[in-house]
């Protein structure tokens, strides 16, 4: 089968390799996949990697590179194997990638799985991903999609909890007014994920223009700000009910300023949530945590339980996901066409999904 494997930093193979065996492991699931998205993730393994794929045997999955990329996706179930219930043949679903002990483990038996110290990713420390025509998954990964939802939403749906933890970490609520710093697929799904939970006054900060504009394209009524230009907090406080700040601020970029940004734009008592993964230590001012009463959490990628919710929410239309999405293209024009595009400085793409029907 074709995959799109990491090998080293700016050295992403398209390549012939055996796929999955067609009768699975015990509590396992043969998966066809449709689509799967490029995240930011991905774009910090080609530049920069190896960084979360283990340069040594992962040590619960035992997996390393060379390593298929892709853990935003879904596609078709097509084989169970023993004790798996639930699933059948033919069913379209999402894939939760995140693999862990399900058992002793402090946080696992707490059901708190996305915490586990041993935990790894279908597409980063697992042997099988989304950038390949199958993907072999534990059952616990594979959450049936319903008739309404298309192929391409279910690929959306990892990228989409994310925003939704995140608001859910900042105590979103019904006529909550959010800052989000950072215009890309996660800030912006973090907006509509805001919106879904009833805000009703939304700010973005962002230095990329093209990308203001696509989240004004969205939901017109979000107000945003480049950086480069005005200062995030006067804005948002001139604009924000008593002049007082925001009720929740959500960065993600991992950026320093963009989390100064936060903490300057919050108002007295408000929460400041650490989405986007800091490259190293950043400074902020710590008198104003204190002075200002707030509260700084981090969100670190989502519970496991949230597929069900998320997926409710898209196919509500609540969540519209898709809208994100900017482009599609084939598996065979990944690097240059996706990977590549999503680096440039200049681009004009936001979301783009690998086609694997193609």
């Amino acid at each position: 089968m074709k995959a799109l494997r990491f090998h080293a930093a700016k050295d992403l193979r398209v390549e012939n390799i055996e796929r999955p065996a067609m009768r699975p492991p015990a509590g396992q699931v043969l998966i066809r996949n449709r689509f799967v998205g490029i995240c930011g993730t991905d774009l910090h393994e080609y530049a920069h990697g190896p960084i979360f794929i283990p340069k040594e045997p992962h040590p619960f999955t035992g997996a390393h590179g060379p390593q298929i990329l892709g853990h935003e996706f879904g596609g078709v179930v097509e084989a169970v194997g023993e004790g798996v219930s639930g699933l059948s043949v033919g069913d379209r679903i999402s894939v939760q990638p995140l693999i862990m002990p399900r058992s002793g483990d402090y946080f696992a038996d707490r059901g708190l799985f996305h915490l586990s110290t041993d935990l790894a990713l279908a597409g980063l420390s697992w042997p099988w991903g989304g950038m390949a025509e199958y993907a072999m998954l534990n059952a616990y990964n594979v959450q049936r999609i319903p008739d309404e939802m298309s192929d391409e939403e279910a690929a959306l749906v990892e990228p989409a909890a994310v925003a939704v933890y995140a608001c859910d970490r900042g105590g979103v609520r019904a006529g909550a007014s959010v800052l989000v710093t950072g215009a890309g697929p996660i800030g912006v799904l973090a907006l509509l994920a805001a919106r879904g939970a009833g805000a009703a006054q939304l700010f973005v900060s962002d230095i990329n223009d093209a990308r203001l504009e696509f989240a004004r394209s969205l939901l017109p009524d979000v107000i945003t700000i480049n950086p480069l230009h005005d200062p995030v907090g006067d804005l948002v406080r001139a604009r924000s009910e008593g002049r007082v700040g925001c009720d929740v601020a959500i960065e993600c970029v991992g950026n320093e300023h963009a989390l100064k940004a936060c903490l300057d734009a919050v108002r007295k008592q408000g929460v400041v949530v650490q989405t986007g993964l800091h490259p190293h230590e950043n400074p902020i001012d710590w008198f104003q945590v204190t002075f200002k009463d707030i509260d700084i959490r981090g969100s670190w990628a989502y519970p496991t339980h949230y597929w069900p919710r998320v997926i409710r929410l898209i196919a509500s239309g609540l969540l519209p996901a898709r809208r994100v999405v900017t482009k599609r293209i084939a598996l065979d024009e990944a690097v240059s066409a996706g990977f590549d595009a999503l680096l440039d400085p200049s681009g004009q793409q936001l979301k783009i999904l690998i086609d694997l029907t193609e």
